[in-house]
């Protein structure tokens, strides 16, 4: 008989009381058995209570904020530690289907890195938003559809891809480890999949909010120089080109002096990472290590 895949669950909590509750216990009704490890950034909201009620779920309360990246690899290594064949990487505004990770686990083949099922909103008809930038039913061929980058909002990835690609980047603090991690994934010749009959909810709303595109945005610039497939200076070069693009793409939803503010902050970031060339060519050579 054939062992079933052990899958945990790797979910990184912050100020999350409005979402956990329905995360969870969709968690729970999983036709997959799914074991949880949360590691909660710091949460001043009752959060680690919530996890607490949950008995499937090892809670590991942090008394900082480490981000997204950082929080997540000490919960993969716990997972691996602990003998996970597939980690499933979720937000906590994640909701899963009974069959979710059942779909993901039925198409898990060694080519694919990462896999991903479908975002929707909460009506479970409509795209994300932000998902539907990199797939939608239109670019569906097959029951796994290859893509060039999915966000990190679900991510089914196995064992072995973790050990070959390595873990996320800390020099991302939030934003940016998702793409640097999908760079790491095709420079180790795996491929990136949308599983069309696995699906999720994503209960989010977008909000402009214009520290958060600086912020983005400066990681976007980081995310190049670091990209692998291909060479440190024609990273910069593409770094560069961010610096005059990200301003003039967000022009219209934030008006010239705003856009005027952001081209000033890249510049001056780009300039600092013209000084951190040795520390990134170090960054590059351990990459491909890591194959």
């Amino acid at each position: 008989m054939q062992k079933t895949p052990s899958v945990y669950v790797i979910l990184v909590t912050f100020n999350g009381v409005q979402w956990l509750e329905k995360c969870l216990s969709a968690i729970a009704q999983s036709s997959v058995p799914l074991k949880v490890i949360a590691i909660d950034n710091g949460s001043t909201d009752g959060t680690v209570a919530v996890l607490n009620q949950f008995s499937f779920a090892e809670t590991v309360a942090l008394n900082e904020n480490l981000g997204f990246g950082k929080a997540n690899n000490l919960g993969i290594k716990k997972a691996l530690q602990k003998g996970a064949d597939y980690v499933f990487l979720i937000n906590q505004d994640v909701y899963i289907y009974p069959t979710t990770v059942e779909e993901l686990l039925n198409q898990a083949r060694s080519k694919y890195g990462i896999l991903s099922p479908v975002h929707f909103y909460n009506d479970g008809k409509t795209l994300d938003k932000n998902f539907s930038r990199y797939w939608n039913s239109s670019m569906s061929s097959a029951l796994v559809d290859s893509v060039a980058f999915v966000n990190a909002a679900a991510w089914f990835i196995a064992a072995d891809v973790i050990t070959k690609v390595g873990f996320f980047e800390p020099l991302f603090s939030h934003y940016g480890e998702d793409r640097n991690y999908t760079d790491r994934i095709h420079a180790n010749g795996l491929e990136i999949g949308v599983v069309s009959n696995a699906k999720i909810i994503h209960d989010r709303a977008f909000t402009p909010n214009f520290n958060k595109v600086k912020t983005q945005s400066k990681f976007i610039l980081l995310a190049a120089v670091l990209n692998i497939n291909f060479s440190l200076a024609f990273g910069y070069l593409k770094a560069l080109r961010f610096v005059f693009g990200l301003p003039k793409y967000y022009f219209k939803t934030y008006g010239f002096l705003n856009s005027a503010v952001l081209f000033l902050f890249l510049l001056k970031y780009y300039i600092v990472l013209l000084f951190r060339t040795p520390l990134f060519l170090s960054k590059r050579k351990s990459y491909k290590n890591e194959k």
